[in-house]
């Protein structure tokens, strides 16, 4: 295996810093992949940096762009594959790292039209791996020169996107519990609510839930809005 100066392994552990950082902090989701693609760009010097999700919740599954730091927006917009198609289908399915030296000269290359003209050349793909080997996603490099990835370079890369997919998936689960927690609290709020309506309007409890989702429409507010409206109308 090659040396790695101490430069560039500086730069790899600032990577895994900034993004070891992320899996505690509020940030959501977008803004993890945002950050996750920016920092790998930056510190591997490739000029675009791209993040593909593996999508289960279709059939066939699908693996889709979901972050990239150096291409307009309109082109993230749904692109999707499916997982035997492409060099991303190859990656998440091999669970393997693949090396092309030139994109336009692949054939399971399918983005040979952004390639000309955004003038990329070479391409490092890698699996986005969880520790029990499950492969959620593919993260890609391309460089505008005509580059031979070493063996080092490969597996820093890999170290990179593997403490990436764990900042996903620990983000993934923070946002679905922060949903859930937030869904018992409202429901909470809303059964305050209705026990108000009760001794208020003499009203059972299905009929005083009804008037809680008319006053929702009606004022175009959540229930959560119009739960807390009414009790603190209550406490005072």
């Amino acid at each position: 295996m090659e040396k790695i100066g101490p430069d560039i392994y500086e730069r790899y552990i600032k990577a895994l810093t900034d993004i070891s950082g992320a899996i505690t902090s509020e940030r959501y989701l977008e803004d993890i992949l945002k950050l996750i693609v920016m920092v790998t760009a930056k510190v591997t010097g490739v000029e675009i940096c791209s993040l593909w999700l593996i999508d289960e919740s279709e059939e066939p599954v699908r693996i889709r762009l979901k972050a990239t730091q150096a291409i307009e927006p309109e082109y993230v917009k749904d692109r999707s594959l499916n997982l035997t198609e492409g060099v991303v289908g190859y990656v998440a399915s091999s669970n393997q790292p693949l090396v092309i030296r030139d994109v336009l000269l692949e054939p399971r290359f399918k983005e040979k039209e952004m390639a000309r003209k955004l003038g990329l050349v070479s391409m490092l793909g890698v699996p986005l791996q969880v520790r029990d080997q499950r492969v959620i996603g593919v993260l890609n490099c391309f460089t505008s020169d005509d580059r031979i990835f070493s063996e080092a370079e490969i597996n820093l890369v890999k170290a990179v996107a593997n403490q990436a997919a764990v900042a996903i998936l620990n983000t993934e689960l923070m946002v679905k519990t922060r949903v859930i927690q937030e869904e018992l609290e409202t429901r909470k709020l809303v059964e305050r609510a209705k026990e108000i309506i009760m001794r208020r309007r003499r009203m059972d409890g299905a009929s005083a839930y009804r008037w809680i989702q008319k006053r929702s429409m009606d004022s175009r507010k959540s229930l959560r809005q119009v739960a807390e409206a009414l009790i603190l109308s209550d406490e005072f």
